[in-house]
């Protein structure tokens, strides 16, 4: 009598993208991508998913984001340019901004240097996940548990600062494959190294990410408790995801390891 056999199962390629201009790489790949801004575009939008925002959307433009807001005077003004808040912006892009308070039930219309310029690019991939260390381990299980339904492989897109290599954002990538199945997975050289580049810092994460040259300009300006909020490991259960103009909370997904 011969047992049966299930067929072995799909080996996920990951691989990284460093700037948000990359991102139409991926997509055209076909692959899921996670769009990484760690500081702290990323960061605002889960921790705003995770205090009941209905949904975020994310623009390229300030003047995108004002032709949206006078359409829908209800929906709130967010982002930045230069790291600051810009005219009659309602939040800026401070994760700790982002209350229950003031976004339960809300719909905010986001605006960035490069996180959400990041976003609207991968916008012609089927899936796509906002990933940051809040929720690293929450982005990892979508994104495994939706490629092995899909058949698809993992791109990280990092968003950059200003069109050059970020280091929160190299290292963020690195936790969020750390939480990955190893053994499910192949990693390209730019994935391994960032994964061993997260390895090394894990321990003293915040010692890091503070020495990055965007750390440096966001704590000149007084943003120092954004950057210790937004190094939190797995914070939130959250795996926003982008679809259709908007971002969401998503639903649950099983991982399947």
């Amino acid at each position: 009598m011969i047992a049966s056999m299930r067929a072995p199962k799909m080996i996920i390629n990951v691989n990284i993208e460093f700037l948000a201009k990359d991102s139409g790489k991926a997509a055209e790949r076909g692959d899921l991508i996670i769009v990484i801004d760690a500081l702290r575009c990323c960061s605002s939008i889960v921790t705003a998913l995770a205090n009941g925002a209905e949904a975020i959307i994310p623009v390229k433009t300030l003047r995108e984001a004002y032709e949206i807001h006078a359409r829908n005077p209800n929906y709130l003004l967010a982002g930045e340019r230069g790291g600051l808040k810009p005219k009659g912006f309602n939040l800026g892009n401070s994760p700790l901004e982002y209350t229950r308070e003031r976004v339960h039930g809300k719909t905010i219309v986001l605006t960035t240097t490069s996180g959400t310029a990041a976003i609207t690019r991968s916008r012609k991939s089927r899936w796509i996940i906002i990933g940051s260390f809040l929720n690293a381990k929450y982005a990892a299980e979508k994104a495994f548990a939706i490629s092995r339904a899909e058949n698809v492989n993992i791109s990280i897109v990092q968003s950059g600062t200003k069109g050059k290599f970020s280091l929160e954002d190299f290292i963020c990538a690195g936790a969020i494959i750390a939480r990955l199945p190893q053994s499910a997975i192949k990693l390209s050289d730019a994935a391994l190294a960032s994964l061993l580049a997260f390895k090394h810092v894990e321990n003293d994460l915040y010692a890091a990410i503070i020495r990055s040259e965007h750390s440096r300009k966001l704590m000149e300006l007084g943003f120092t408790d954004d950057i210790k909020f937004s190094c939190q490991m797995d914070l939130f259960h959250v795996a926003p995801i982008y679809r259709d103009g908007k971002i969401i909370k998503g639903g649950s997904v099983a991982p399947e390891v």
